[in-house]
Order: structure tokens, then sequence, then C-alpha cells
């Protein structure tokens, strides 16, 4: 492209600019029916629903019993190391794993949702913001639970996979653009 916005001219062999083929005419994206798209919103949303359940239960359910072991990481990766210096890899497994699968949902869901969270971008700081408020209560209000900012970032590095996995493409299915012009 030159300053103008359109493209340069290709010379040709003989000194007249070269034609250029027209490009092919990209098929409109068309989205679902109504009906259909109201259906998918409506699952998307109970399934949001069900799942704020369980991220409640998973992280705001005190734990009396590892009150004494619990302590707030305000440095990213400092607790991204010490799930790997653990001497089972199961454990570490468990606890990177877990935390990247709890934001998967987010991901996938809140574009569904949410049309206008369809950026890449939107979805990151959606869920960074979610889960910095369950950490936050998470750390000031449960019995036996800290702040950890890792799990922030392996919760939103987990919506991030979930939303270029199969967020994007739901999204892009239930609330299609028709194209104009």
């Amino acid at each position: 492209m030159n300053r103008t916005g359109s493209r340069p001219r290709v010379p040709s062999l003989r000194g007249r600019p070269a034609r250029r083929r027209p490009r092919e005419a990209e098929p409109e994206r068309r989205p679902l029916p109504l009906p259909l798209r109201l259906l998918a919103m409506l699952c998307a949303f109970l399934f949001m629903v069900a799942f704020a359940a369980v991220l409640a239960r998973l992280t705001l359910q005190p734990s009396p019993a590892s009150e004494a072991l619990t302590h707030s990481n305000l440095h990213p990766g400092r607790s991204l190391s010490a799930y790997l210096n653990q001497p089972e890899l199961r454990d570490a497994v468990r606890q990177i794993g877990g935390n990247l699968l709890l934001g998967v949902p987010f991901g996938v869901l809140v574009p569904v949702v949410a049309p206008r969270t369809r950026a890449v971008w939107r979805v990151a700081l959606l869920t960074a913001l979610v889960m910095l408020l369950v950490e936050l209560v998470q750390g000031a209000l449960v019995t036996g639970r800290a702040f950890d900012i890792d799990d922030v970032i392996l919760n939103t590095t987990g919506a991030l996979v979930g939303y270029l996995i199969a967020g994007r493409r739901l999204s892009r299915a239930v609330h299609a653009r028709k194209k104009t012009g």
C-alpha cells in the first residue's frame, strides 16, 4: 500500500501497468437463525452461571486446616517456581493445570454471552479482573486461603487458550456479522 491507501501498480514488461485480477468475493457469513442464536446464548449463560457456582465452591470454601500453610504471593512467578520445585510432578501438574483449566470456560463462554468482548484483549482483561477479584476476596475473607498473583496469571492464560481454541469460533457462529457493500 502507498500513502494514499491504494495499491501501487505493478509495471509490466512492456512499460504499461499490468492489470490485476479482481479478488474473489469472500462468501457472506450469515448469523444463525434468531431462535438458534437465542438458544446458544441461553445455554452459554446457563453454563456461565454453573461455572460461577463451581468457581465459588472451589475458591471461596474455607480451609481451616491449611491456615498455617497459606501465604500471599504478590510476586509473579514465585508460586509457579514453588509448584515446579515440588518433589512430585503430579502436584505441580495439578496446581498449574487446575489453574489453567479454571480459566478456560471464561475464554469460551464470555464472547458468546457478551459479543462486545469478542476481542482477545477484552477476554484477557475481563478474565484478569474477575480472577483478581476472586483472589482478593479469597485472600481477605476466606480462612485458609491466600491471594496469589500467579493464580490470576494462570487463569487468564487458560481463558486465552479457551478463547483461541473455541470461544472465537463459537462467538462468530452465534454473532456473525453480515457483510455490507
